[in-house]
């Protein structure tokens, strides 16, 4: 008996505006140019961060 091929996995949604967003693309995880360029705008705006312990002000001035 032959293996049947798994179900198709579901689009995810862009996690910039919501829209579905390809699962193969140039712009993957995102549906658009638009919505990368936003998500990278706010990587650098530090609107994103890693929470961490806050550093010593001595050690801040090192850096």
């Amino acid at each position: 008996m032959a293996d049947a091929a798994p179900p198709p996995r579901p689009k995810r949604p862009c996690p910039v505006c919501g829209k579905p967003a390809e699962r193969e693309g140039p712009y993957r995880p995102f549906c658009s140019a638009r919505c990368k360029q936003i998500d990278l705008g706010r990587w650098l705006a530090g609107d994103y961060a890693v929470p961490g312990e806050p550093l010593d002000p001595a050690e801040e001035d090192r850096s």
